[in-house]
């Protein structure tokens, strides 16, 4: 009677543990929303979702102990897609804005960008008040499809992705085209016969990049926050940054040590 009690009490043990494991979203492959054509910070190569923002959440999944599977998505419909549980997590160069917030919550940031008008050489579209009655291209629902109508006279010509936008711009359909700068930069190195320089940019400090999910999981979004945290202490988000941005010094706040660049959810 003995053994059997203590056979008894071994396999309720080994249940109890394996029932934990099993319910722990520590095993769980989240599903991440991303886009397909802006590098650094997200492209394709080979087949495989990388770039900045995916590497940084690789790392961050492994702290953490989740696993990611990454879904191509228009960005249009991302926020979406993340507040209505259809993926888990939006990693696509977000910029946490006051209006996205009413939708998801947000990370921590974890990069800062400039906004840029990609024009043709010798276009002089360098100020604010030049833009009456340009055509300028823009992913539609992205931060730089705010800034594009915010110029006054503009003419917004939307598109489902960066690709679409630049090959308008390169044939000549449109005056500029409104992108992070960082993005822009790519496009430029990959094109180097396409005769095309920057125009128009401003700093984009305030809304820093960051990882959305939805309101009703604020344990993904405290995984996600650690994460990053031990990423910016030991340096790995410096690493990264400087891995896929070449030109571009990382923010002084997400340097080795650094505080970080935190996000007020509303």
């Amino acid at each position: 009677m003995r053994k059997l009690l203590s056979t008894f009490a071994v396999v309720v043990s080994s249940a109890i543990a394996l029932t934990a494991c099993g319910s722990s979203s520590d095993a769980q492959t989240l599903r991440v929303g991303t886009l397909t054509d802006a590098p650094p910070s997200i492209y394709l190569e080979n087949g495989q979702f990388t770039g900045y923002d995916n590497e940084l959440l690789r790392d961050i999944a492994k702290r953490e102990g989740f696993q990611v599977e990454f879904v191509g998505t228009e960005f249009s419909g991302l926020l979406a897609k993340v507040a209505g549980g259809q993926l888990d997590i939006g990693s696509s160069t977000i910029s946490a804005t006051a209006a996205r917030k009413k939708t998801v919550a947000f990370s921590n940031g974890y990069d800062t960008s400039y906004t840029t008008v990609v024009t043709k050489n010798g276009a002089g579209l360098t100020q604010a008040g030049a833009f009456a009655g340009k055509r300028l291209g823009v992913v539609q629902g992205s931060v730089q499809d705010e800034f594009a109508g915010k110029l006054a006279g503009a003419q917004v010509v939307r598109f489902p992705d960066y690709n679409a936008g630049f090959a308008q711009l390169r044939s000549g359909a449109l005056d500029g085209w409104v992108v992070p700068k960082d993005i822009g930069q790519k496009y430029l190195d990959q094109n180097p016969g396409v005769p095309l320089e920057f125009g128009y940019t401003v700093l984009d400090k305030d809304t820093p990049s960051a990882y959305a999910v939805a309101k009703s999981d604020p344990d993904l979004l405290t995984k996600l926050n650690d994460g990053l945290a031990k990423a910016i202490a030991d340096g790995t988000v410096a690493r990264l940054h400087a891995q896929f941005f070449k030109q571009a010094p990382v923010a002084k706040e997400l340097t080795r040590g650094g505080p970080g660049l935190p996000v007020k959810n509303a």
